[in-house]
């Protein structure tokens, strides 16, 4: 990278930074810092969760799964539409209604305080994994800018850098700040995907006709598939597993993640906030067929080098989660290396800062709140204090998440999964028992705080006993045969024995 890529990326902080301290003089107080005062347009936070969405992990690791594998995986973006569409019904009527700063507070006018504090817990302690593990991989293309290389102690380094720059510009403009600064940044990902198509496609001098015919006869299979119809419940992104697992999982990230349920709820009525969660989603779509053709194409760029006229790359491929990365810094032109790293930057950051942010506004509303003020009226619970305390969390929580993103650094390198599966699969540990409890609470009359906080802990339990080490261990016993069970339906299985375990209660007669 030469001055003028830093150029290009040193302006994009900056320009996001500057927002982010505009935007920080229109907070009053934490109604506006965490919910935008309800004011935002529903194209800008539609905008705004396709940021959160994609994050770094479509960025580089949907390029590394087409690489390595075929189309299936753009079913999952499938079944979010619908698991959005389901979330959309089901959760956004009562969680809107309910006018609390983040949406475990209408578990509190359900349960009562308990829950809202178990429930903040369970979500906050699955943020530090999942951001974590989006951190980690956005550091992946850092660390080839910076080293050259992805060697764990030189992606430490590249995950610091990151945090840091995340957490300033988050602490400074509150919700409003960050729903304009990832509205930007959304755009920004689409754009240099597509510019980044166009120039790996002039890299190889065959018409596209050819190219797809490759793709479809390659030696691993046909990488085009779309549809797979098999029914194993090994395998992801097959109909079965994309169509119900994934959607499943999707309505429970939708309905129960504070991170993505937070920007719908700054719309200024519940139809606006449903539909700006349905068009995030219709969005999405395309965004990962972008990036998974990007990876089709260094398919044939690095694993078919000569093949219809392309140029044998000076670089080996010794890793295919560096891909996208290895591809930007040795073949891209100046200028247009600092414009990927800034669409780099863009998915990474607005994945990051939404995690930030609504850990923050789950520690100070449901947390720190209830605690120091539950003798104070409402009106002093929203006093300037309270601001000073909600950014100095921000501080907190981006450290913390830069720690857990080293913890995640470790994890995949042992466990060897694929980054998207990796960072999608560590979800399920709070999504499965929030999903059960949030189910029981707008299906039923049933649950007390003492079954909302077992149903908690019930789905992190069950989670931890489908993971791939853990559940031939015990299964054998269970079901006469070893048995194993792709990611998605981690929260299928634990959202049922949760929601179970939440309706076991009986509702208080005071509730």
């Amino acid at each position: 990278m030469n001055y003028l890529d830093w150029s290009i990326i040193i302006l994009f902080l900056g320009t996001m930074t500057a927002i982010g301290m505009y935007f920080s003089r229109k907070n009053k107080n934490i109604h506006d810092y965490f919910l935008g005062g309800r004011s935002m347009p529903e194209w800008m936070v539609a905008l705004s969760v396709v940021g959160a969405s994609i994050s770094a992990g479509t960025f580089i690791g949907a390029p590394q799964l087409a690489f390595d594998s075929n189309l299936t995986y753009l079913l999952l973006s499938v079944g979010a539409i619908l698991g959005g569409l389901m979330a959309a019904i089901i959760f956004m009527p009562s969680l809107y209604k309910a006018d609390t700063i983040t949406i475990y507070g209408y578990l509190g006018k359900r349960f009562g305080q308990g829950a809202v504090t178990a429930s903040s817990i369970v979500f906050m302690l699955g943020v530090l994994l999942m951001a974590g593990s989006r951190l980690f991989i956005a550091a992946i293309a850092v660390s080839v800018m910076l080293y050259n290389d992805i060697l764990l102690p030189n992606l430490v380094i590249s995950i610091v850098i990151l945090g840091i720059i995340t957490t300033i510009y988050t602490m400074k403009g509150g919700i409003k700040g960050l729903i304009v600064i990832d509205a930007i940044q959304s755009l920004i990902v689409i754009v240099t995907g597509i510019v980044c198509i166009y120039f790996i496609l002039k890299a190889i001098p065959a018409p596209v006709s050819e190219i797809a015919n490759a793709l479809k006869n390659a030696p691993e299979g046909n990488k085009l598939l779309l549809f797979d119809t098999g029914l194993s419940l090994k395998q992801p992104y097959n109909l079965v597993g994309a169509l119900i697992a994934c959607t499943i999982f999707k309505f429970a990230q939708f309905g129960t993640d504070q991170e993505f349920v937070q920007r719908s709820l700054t719309c200024r009525s519940v139809a606006k906030a449903s539909r700006s969660l349905i068009f995030s989603q219709l969005i999405s779509l395309p965004v990962v067929l972008i990036f998974m053709i990007i990876g089709f194409l260094l398919y044939i760029f690095y694993a078919c080098p000569g093949l219809m006229g392309t140029a044998v790359p000076s670089e080996v491929l010794n890793d295919s989660r560096q891909v996208f990365p290895q591809y930007m810094f040795n073949h891209l032109p100046s200028g247009l290396l600092g414009l990927l790293m800034v669409g780099l930057l863009s998915a990474a950051l607005g994945s990051f800062n939404s995690a930030i942010n609504a850990m923050t506004s789950s520690f100070v509303s449901d947390i720190l709140i209830p605690l120091k003020n539950r003798k104070k009226k409402k009106s002093e619970q929203h006093s300037g204090g309270e601001m000073k305390q909600s950014k100095l969390m921000v501080v907190v929580m981006g450290a913390l998440l830069t720690v857990f993103a080293v913890i995640a650094a470790f994890m995949q390198e042992a466990g060897g999964q694929t980054l998207v599966d990796f960072a999608l699969g560590v979800m399920s540990f709070s999504y499965a028992g929030l999903l059960g409890v949030f189910l029981c609470a707008i299906f039923t009359r049933r649950g007390n705080v003492k079954t909302v906080v077992a149903a908690l802990i019930t789905g992190i339990i069950v989670v931890f006993a489908q993971q791939p080490f853990i559940m031939p261990l015990w299964s054998p016993w269970v079901f006469g045969q070893e048995i194993e069970l792709a990611w998605p339906w981690w929260v299928v299985v634990g959202g049922m024995v949760s929601f179970a375990v939440c309706c076991i209660g009986k509702k208080k007669l005071s509730d």
